[in-house]
């Protein structure tokens, strides 16, 4: 993916406002890389993820995706919320393959092997036939991770995808995550307001300034490529945690920021 010069305005019918949103973002994500992008709270995060996914029109500047230009959502990016939103009535196979239905390019026994292929590759074997109530919160959103990987996107967009789950179950599946990644070889661009997570995560970790967002800092994170939460303990792990904190805070107590809040 390469962001250039991306900006955003919106206008508010309810107050005739415009609000600048973001404001001449750069930002390239390589083949194979996982790049976090965290910042203050409503700096517009999410928008850009949106903008990426084609579900926002940009003010200026343009995003290319293998190189094409987004025009709009398309198949070659797939998208992780945080909450699972997985179809109650539907089988963990049939949650997984529902893109593949409305797609309507495969026969029904090539799309069920791509799923069965997916929801091993994410941890679930024996689950395939298995209902969302009787899955854990952890395991629903491996399903909901299995159903973006199944339409086989360049580019996988995830948002805040672990805010949900109980602490515990969180910190394991950042390291499922990066296991399920590197196994489908996958590209992929991840929010989250764990700085923490952003760090065990990331090849580099984006820090977005207070509204409008800019790039405050991009921040290569020179750690082992086998990641493990004992990490998290090291000093060199430690050290890139602070820093980023410090960004994040340099930017909730600007002045405007105050005068705001």
């Amino acid at each position: 993916m390469d962001a250039r010069r991306v900006s955003l305005t919106r206008y508010n019918e309810r107050t005739k406002q415009y609000l600048e949103v973001l404001r001449d973002i750069d930002l390239q994500v390589f083949e194979g890389e996982l790049v976090t992008i965290v910042g203050p709270s409503g700096c517009g995060k999410t928008t850009f993820l949106n903008a990426v996914d084609g579900l926002v029109k940009l003010t200026a500047g343009r995003i290319l995706v293998d190189g094409s230009q987004i025009n709009g959502p398309g198949p070659d990016r797939a998208f992780v919320f945080q909450n699972d939103c997985l179809f109650p009535w539907r089988t963990v196979l049939r949650n997984v393959t529902y893109g593949l239905e409305l797609q309507g390019r495969l026969p029904a026994h090539e799309m069920k092997q791509r799923g069965q292929n997916i929801i091993e590759l994410v941890g679930l074997q024996g689950f395939a036939e298995h209902y969302p109530h009787e899955l854990s919160g952890g395991m629903r959103q491996r399903v909901n991770i299995a159903r973006a990987l199944v339409m086989e996107p360049k580019l996988l967009l995830l948002d805040e995808p672990f805010a949900a789950l109980d602490a515990q179950t969180r910190e394991f599946m950042q390291v499922e995550l990066l296991k399920i990644l590197a196994r489908a070889k996958t590209t992929a661009l991840f929010i989250t307001h764990q700085i923490n997570e952003a760090v065990i995560l990331s090849n580099r970790v984006a820090v977005f300034s207070a509204r409008p967002a800019r790039i405050k800092e991009i921040i290569k994170v020179d750690l082992p490529s086998t990641r493990a939460l004992s990490l998290k303990h090291e000093a060199g792990f430690v050290e890139i945690e602070k820093h980023i904190w410090r960004l994040i805070e340099e930017e909730a107590v600007r002045p405007d920021m105050l005068a705001e809040a």
